[in-house]
């Protein structure tokens, strides 16, 4: 039986401007344990700026996304551009404050907020072609803009903007703890909020595991 190819998008390497790498690593290591392949992907562009993580400050800095991401993935990675749904049994997108400053404006703009071109046309196509897309801490926000009046079922934890912005978008947001899933069986979406509301690795790394899970139970 071939694999299932599950894409992972990341927007950098790092959590207050890029992907949040223990969000990341946990989904690409359940994936790789469960026997599926996956397809590291992120966009060739600038990151919106560059945070001392020692330090939270932002610094005069360019990094981009794409060079920053391959870190996490030791290299193997794509332009996200050049990915299409047709390839892939599902896809999932890991955290980060970069999610919603590189891959959107959620950080900046809200329920009006921009999504990647690139993303946009992915995530959409993944719909079409009914094929499950997982979602984790900030990224259900990006999904529910990309998905805007389709009344989709997503989970970001419990904080009071990113629900706010959700539901001004059209869609519904579910209460659930870290370690928790929402499933949006219609939609086929799954979330789990992460790092959103989860005090450790510990326990982000359940709801993680179960969110994987779930998408690769629903992948044709």
């Amino acid at each position: 039986m071939a694999k299932k190819r599950i894409g992972v998008v990341l927007a950098g390497c790092g959590v207050y401007d890029g992907a949040e790498i223990h969000e990341a690593t946990l989904t690409l290591y359940f994936l790789d344990r469960a026997g599926a392949e996956w397809v590291a992907m992120a966009p060739n562009i600038d990151q919106h700026h560059v945070v001392d993580h020692l330090t939270g400050q932002v610094v005069e800095e360019h990094r981009n996304v794409l060079a920053e991401a391959a870190r996490i993935a030791r290299g193997k990675i794509r332009d996200l551009a050049e990915v299409r749904a047709s390839e892939l049994d599902g896809l999932i997108m890991p955290g980060g404050f970069g999610v919603a400053k590189n891959l959107s404006s959620i950080a900046f703009n809200g329920a009006e907020a921009e999504v990647n071109p690139d993303l946009a046309v992915l995530l959409r196509d993944m719909h079409r072609l009914n094929k499950p897309i997982g979602a984790i801490c900030i990224s259900p926000a990006v999904v529910s803009r990309v998905f805007a009046q389709m009344g989709v079922t997503v989970t970001i934890g419990c904080d009071p903007g990113t629900i706010s912005a959700i539901e001004a978008m059209g869609n519904r947001h579910q209460t659930s703890p870290a370690d928790g899933i929402v499933l949006d069986e219609d939609k086929r979406v799954v979330s789990t909020p992460a790092y959103m509301c989860g005090s450790g690795i510990a326990e982000v790394g359940r709801g993680i595991e179960k969110l994987v899970s779930r998408v690769l139970e629903l992948a044709n």
